[in-house]
């Protein structure tokens, strides 16, 4: 019998890949260090050691699909932690104002970014890849923010974790309309209606019905013999529940989110949060610094990119805050200022709707270029303003 040969080819590569995590983790632990020194968002300074490492600086390190599966491993296990220091019915009471935060912030930067690209005379394919770009917040910068300054407690807090997944919901949506035009010329609505049906049947099957069967069942966790520690169930239900979501289209984190709030619910949540602890620290680190190794400064030169960059980023910033504040301005001033910023930033959801489209030929590399630029920017100006809302009385 003939075996097949072994993968030297892909052996050779673990030094490569090996050398490229230390760097990374190292560079974004220094940014840690020096801006906690600063007392400003730890998040900011790896993102901007991944920057200098990256291909727009010294090129140390280039984006690969390795470190791309830790920068998502890094994002899951950041929003495991955020679902465990969330109760359902915390954001049930947050639901209303929530549901108005996530629909006003998707409509008012879909329609600027639609109408803003067919100005400048783009197609109606690109003009709505544009609108899509500008849509979904990047939830983990804002989590990472708020635990920061141990501010996931609040109203402001909930309100944007509610909105969040709302607005992963609509966006899913638009994305696959968008697609489906950019593909056929069309959109084949029963298709629109299984992603629809998909996506709201996961959301309550699995955030319901698992919070419903841990409440019933608390010692579900230390229940299989192959575990030492309830820490690896929980892990498999974050990493199961992060994949199905990625599967149906839905983000990845919405599973690690609902996964950490059904852990919550158990007795010994503060021992999960003990043992989760060096997890979120390790891989975090990698999700913020890919972002940053994603940046090419050398296509700013051209002052009509520039110029596209800066107003891109103002009409997304702009018009995600206003809408975002619309739907949260009952809360009172300072928590609808704290909600509209904390939904400004676009991060990689931005980059995955941009890559898409210039992958089916719809975006030019100029274009795909401003989206990129602008998700990395709101991500930079967001935490800042929102660490100066949340420590003001």
């Amino acid at each position: 019998m003939n075996l097949p040969a072994p993968p030297i080819a892909a052996s050779s590569e673990i030094p490569d890949v090996l050398l490229s995590l230390f760097i990374v983790l190292l560079a974004a632990k220094i940014g840690d260090e020096i801006f906690k020194r600063l007392k400003q968002p730890t998040l900011i300074g790896e993102i901007l050691a991944g920057v200098i490492i990256g291909p727009a600086v010294f090129g140390l390190v280039e984006p690969n699909q390795t470190l791309e599966v830790f920068a998502e491993l890094g994002v899951v296990f950041l929003l495991f932690w955020v679902g465990l220091e969330t109760r359902l019915s915390d954001l049930a009471k947050v639901g209303g104002t929530a549901t108005r935060v996530g629909v006003f912030g998707m409509i008012l930067p879909l329609i600027a970014g639609f109408f803003g690209a067919r100005l400048i005379g783009e197609s109606t394919e690109t003009s709505l890849f544009v609108g899509a770009a500008l849509v979904a917040t990047s939830v983990g910068i804002t989590s990472a923010v708020l635990l920061d300054l141990k501010a996931l407690k609040t109203r402001a807090a909930r309100t944007i974790l509610g909105a969040a997944v709302i607005d992963d919901v609509l966006a899913l949506v638009l994305l696959s309309i968008v697609v489906g035009i950019a593909d056929t010329g069309g959109v084949d609505v029963f298709s629109l209606l299984i992603v629809i049906g998909l996506s709201l049947g996961f959301l309550v099957f699995v955030g319901f019905g698992g919070i419903q069967l841990v409440r019933r069942w608390p010692d579900i966790f230390h229940a299989p013999k192959f575990a030492e520690s309830p820490l690896l169930p929980a892990i498999i239900l974050c990493l199961g529940l992060a994949a199905i979501a990625a599967e149906i289209g839905l983000a990845a984190i919405i599973g690690a989110f609902l996964a950490g709030m059904i852990v919550a619910e158990t007795q010994d949540k503060h021992d999960f949060e003990k043992e989760v602890a060096p997890l979120y620290a390790f891989f975090p680190p990698f999700f913020f610094a890919f972002i940053g190794l994603q940046v090419e400064l050398s296509a700013f030169g051209d002052p009509l990119v520039l110029v596209a960059l800066v107003a891109v980023t103002l009409i997304a910033a702009l018009t995600k805050f206003a809408g975002a504040w619309l739907g949260a301005r009952a809360m009172g001033a300072k928590e609808a200022l704290i909600v509209g910023v904390g939904m400004i930033p676009r991060g990689e959801v931005g980059i995955i709707v941009a890559g898409i489209g210039l992958g089916k030929g719809v975006i030019d590399g100029n274009v795909f270029t401003v989206i990129v630029g602008m998700s990395v920017l709101t991500t930079l100006i967001a935490p800042t303003l929102l660490k100066r809302l949340l420590e003001r009385p």
